[in-house]
C-alpha cells in the first residue's frame, strides 16, 4: 500500500475512533443524569434520558461497526 492511501486511511480510522469516544462519552454524561434522577426524581426528564440513552446506545453500537468493517478494509489493503 502506497503512503499516501495508509495515512488517508489511518486518519479516517482515527477519526471514527474519535466520533465512539465521543459517544462513549455522552452515554456517560446521559447515565450521570439518570442516576441523579434517582435522588431528584422527575418523570418527564427520566422519559427523555431514556429515550436519548437508546439512541446514543444505537449510535455508539453503529459507529462500532462501521470502525470494524473499516478496520478489515484497511487491514486488507495494507496486505495488498
Amino acid at each position: 500500500m502506497e503512503q499516501a492511501k495508509y495515512d488517508e486511511m489511518q486518519a479516517m480510522l482515527n477519526k471514527l475512533n474519535d466520533i465512539k469516544n465521543s459517544q462513549d462519552s455522552i452515554l456517560d454524561k446521559i447515565n450521570h443524569v439518570i442516576t441523579d434522577l434517582f435522588n431528584h426524581p422527575d418523570s418527564a426528564l427520566e422519559k427523555a434520558m431514556d429515550a436519548a440513552h437508546e439512541r446514543a446506545s444505537k449510535s455508539a453500537e453503529a459507529i462500532a461497526e462501521a470502525i470494524e468493517e473499516y478496520e478489515m478494509k484497511f487491514n486488507k489493503a495494507q496486505m495488498a
